[in-house]
Formats: structure tokens, sequence, C-alpha cells
């Protein structure tokens, strides 16, 4: 690696959590900081440190977004296409494409091993719940939010990256302010090192190993949510989410779960007993929200074939 590519590298975690802010997909955040660190090895020599070079590679990474967002539909979650289902439905719908929904990302992709009061703060900022918010901003207001809230950027120098006056930055930041604030965002990140925390997740790990729905219904909020992306159906409350893993969903049941973090939150792997054989197969990998001492919001992201590689999890358990 040459000298000018290890100083371009050493951005990419920052970079990689600022695109997948903006972006709502972990995938596309990649693709979009590749894009930025090749727009920037190509234009080195002509950069000559006329300004900071983080301030110019957030520059390109930057139009790369808005540019990819320009012809992009806004990332959701099933929660905003409609409301909640019943437990009893035998059909969660045809699977959407992956496009339109906010996606999950591995902390280690984004977040730089620093001291964990910063990391904590980093997680805060790339919760499900906060990042699907972000999505329904207008692109720029997005930009600014991130920049302003986020990354602690001054509103000068936010106006220079975005060819604007302060005014102007002001202006939205004032009102992305207001629409982040009107959204429910609420959920505790993970804390590896909170006892409470620990408890809960060992709970909800041998409840649902031993597939115990009765233990599991006492961990969760009763106003909890749960969604299957890419599939449209997504419940709310103890009654249906029951109904649903006793009826349609039963076929989790002596599924076994690793542990991960997804999102700054919470994660589980899910693999599911393998059809025909010995072992388990993936299944689905489960982010939780938890507020109060309870789950809030249950998300099962099927499309384990690109999940779980990203994710570095293993392919199957024996």
């Amino acid at each position: 690696m040459t000298d000018i590519e290890a100083r371009l590298e050493a951005f990419r975690p920052e970079l990689t959590g600022y695109c997948y802010r903006m972006l709502g997909s972990g995938f596309e955040a990649e693709d979009a900081v590749q894009d930025t660190m090749i727009r920037a090895w190509k234009g080195y020599e002509s950069f000559e440190g006329r300004s900071a070079l983080r301030s110019w590679l957030y520059r390109i990474a930057t139009n790369v977004c808005l540019t990819m967002l320009g012809s992009a539909q806004r990332r959701v979650r099933p929660m905003d296409l409609g409301p909640a289902g019943s437990g009893l439905a035998t059909d969660a719908g045809e699977p959407r494409p992956e496009e339109i929904w906010v996606g999950p990302v591995p902390d280690g992709k984004i977040l730089e091993r620093t001291d964990p009061a910063h990391v904590i703060t980093e997680r805060e900022t790339i919760r499900l719940a906060f990042v699907a918010a972000l999505q329904h901003l207008p692109p720029r207001q997005r930009s600014v939010l991130i920049l302003r809230e986020v990354l602690a950027w001054s509103a000068q120098e936010v106006a220079e990256l975005l060819d604007t006056t302060v005014a102007s930055v002001n202006s939205a930041l004032q009102r992305a302010r207001a629409t982040i604030a009107a959204a429910d965002t609420a959920a505790d990140v993970h804390r590896p090192l909170d006892e409470e925390q620990r408890k809960l997740l060992a709970r909800y790990v041998q409840a649902f190993e031993a597939y115990d729905l009765g233990a599991l219904t006492t961990l969760l909020h009763e106003d909890a949510t749960l969604s299957m992306p890419p599939l449209p159906l997504w419940l709310r409350g103890h009654d249906d989410i029951s109904a649903w893993m006793s009826g349609t969903g039963a076929g989790c049941r002596g599924s076994r779960l690793l542990p991960t973090v997804a999102n700054g939150l919470p994660a589980f792997a899910q693999y599911r007993r393998a059809v025909g054989g010995p072992g388990h197969e993936p299944w689905a990998l489960i982010v939780l929200e938890i507020t109060g001492g309870r789950i809030a919001s249950v998300t099962n992201f099927i499309d384990t074939a690109r999940l779980f590689p990203f994710f570095g999890l293993p392919a199957r358990l024996d």
C-alpha cells in the first residue's frame, strides 16, 4: 500500500459511518466509500492540500451520496408501509426489493476502536430507528444534520462543504431537528458491561432457544413490534407476536442464536435446524431495540445470503 493509499484508508471507517447514515444501507455505504476512495486517489495530485484532507474526502463522499440519492427511493422500515398485521396471518406477503429497506450494518465497519465512552456515543447515531428517521429528511438536509449534530462540524465548515451559506445551513438544521424530534428513535445501545442488559439478553437467548413463548413474552413491552424485512408484514403486541411465533413462525423452534452487534444494538444470528440433515442453517439476523429494561422491537432481517458474510458470521452451525 502506498503512502497516499494508507492516508486515505485511515478515513474509511468514519466515511462508511457517514455514508451509512446518509444512505440507510451498509452495502450502498461501502460502495459509496469505495467510489470516494477511487476519486480521491485519482485527484490526489490536484488536491495539493488546499483544505484539510478530511474535509476534502467528506466533500467527495457527500457528492457521491447525493448523486446516489437523486434516483433512489426513500428507504423505510415495514412499519412505514402500513398498519400492523395479524399474528394469525399465514402469509407475510411477497418480499419487497432490498432497495426500499433500511438495512443493518456491523459496528466493526463504521466504528473506530477508541475509548468505550466514544463508542457508546457513536452507537447512539447508528441505531435502526435513528437511521430510519434520517431517511425522512431531504438529502441535503440529512447531510447538514449528520455533519452538525453527529460529527460536530461548525456551521461554517458545513456551508463550505455544501457550497452554501451559514444561514442556509442553520435553517436546514432547524427543520431537520424538528423532523427527528417528531420520530420515535429511542433505544438502548449495546452495553456489554451493563449487568441488567446482559441478564435480559441471556434470558432472551434461553427463552428463544427453548422456544418458551411465555417466557419470551415477559421480556417484551406490551406494544413491542416484530418485523421481517424484506417481508412487509409487521406485528405489534404480545398476542399477535405470540400467535405468529406459535403458528406460521413455529419453524424457528429448535433454533440456535449466536450473539453479535448491529447498528450499535444487541443482535443475534439465528440458525434454524437444517432440513434433512444435522446442524443448523442461517435464517435471520435478529436486531433488538431495548427501552426501559424490556425489548421494544425485534427486527428479523432474513436476507442471510448477503448479511451473514457481511457480518462475518458462520455459514452454518454443526
